[in-house]
């Protein structure tokens, strides 16, 4: 007997696993995370933060997938898998010239489709930068914990002789301890100090952006935990008013703390996530 059963649509397969692939970024080999989905409705590009790597957002790059995206996201200069002495960034528009890069390689691939940048923490900085050099080719911009404004940490730290072996406290992600624990024990995770040509070029990033206007029309979208200690969201908040423009929503979460993609309250973040994206993308 024939099998009757309607067949399943191509936008409704399961998602396929991620894969990785090499470019050439402007200080070497850049190592790119794709979460490919069949016949995408947008592409969105991640932009992760310091001492991390894409890998860790696989959740985030599901979620999107599912919602239609076809989901791209690069290891910066000096993290994950991508050349460079680990977590030294000497100039972050080298940085912005990779992620427009694969920006562009990702364009390719799916010509036509829209574009959302979505930018956690230092990648907040890195995406607020990109909105300012390529806003006219994004659709949405996304802005987790990002670091923009009135950050003091650079400061601090570049007041001192010796920068201190401090490193980022897994506590201070998330309330959910399993995320401390996988962030505690990833390889690709760096655990040691903060080198003082990074924070230099945070400092100047941080004024860059100051100085550099607005996003122009691109609506943004704002998440942040409001025990958020590594990056304090009253020290963003100048920073995102000031790039939005007016074309700002945000979502501010009690109790959360700096990776709100990850928090216990995740869900309730992809939620307001993707109902922003179906706001901001076109029909």
């Amino acid at each position: 007997m024939a099998d009757a059963r309607e067949p399943v649509r191509e936008d409704e397969r399961p998602l396929e696993a991620p894969r990785e692939h090499v470019l050439a970024g402007t200080r070497g080999r850049l190592a790119v995370r794709a979460w490919p989905r069949p016949r995408p409705r947008y592409v969105a590009l991640v932009v992760h933060g310091y001492g991390e790597h894409a890998g860790r957002y696989d959740e985030v790059a599901r979620v999107l997938g599912a919602h239609g995206a076809a989901v791209y996201g690069p290891d910066h200069v000096g993290h994950g898998r991508s050349a460079g002495e680990r977590v030294l960034i000497e100039d972050f528009e080298d940085v912005v010239s990779d992620v427009h890069r694969v920006a562009e390689s990702a364009r390719s691939a799916h010509p036509g489709l829209p574009l959302v940048l979505i930018g956690h923490s230092m990648g907040g900085l890195i995406a607020a930068r990109y909105a300012q050099r390529y806003g006219s080719e994004l659709t949405a911009l996304v802005l987790s914990g990002p670091v923009i404004g009135a950050w003091e940490l650079p400061g601090r730290l570049l007041a001192l002789e010796e920068i201190p072996d401090t490193p980022i406290s897994p506590a201070a992600l998330s309330r959910d301890p399993a995320v401390g624990a996988a962030y505690a024990a990833d390889p690709l995770v760096w655990h040691g100090p903060m080198k003082r040509p990074t924070v230099e070029a945070f400092a100047r990033t941080l004024e860059t952006v100051a100085e550099g206007g607005d996003a122009g029309p691109v609506p943004v979208l704002w998440l942040h935990g409001d025990d958020d200690r590594l990056v304090p969201l009253t020290g963003s908040r100048p920073g995102v008013e000031r790039l939005a423009g007016g074309a700002l929503t945000e979502r501010i979460y009690p109790d959360a703390r700096h990776e709100v993609f990850h928090e216990t309250n995740r869900t309730e973040v992809f939620t307001h996530l993707t109902s922003f994206l179906d706001t901001a993308l076109p029909d």
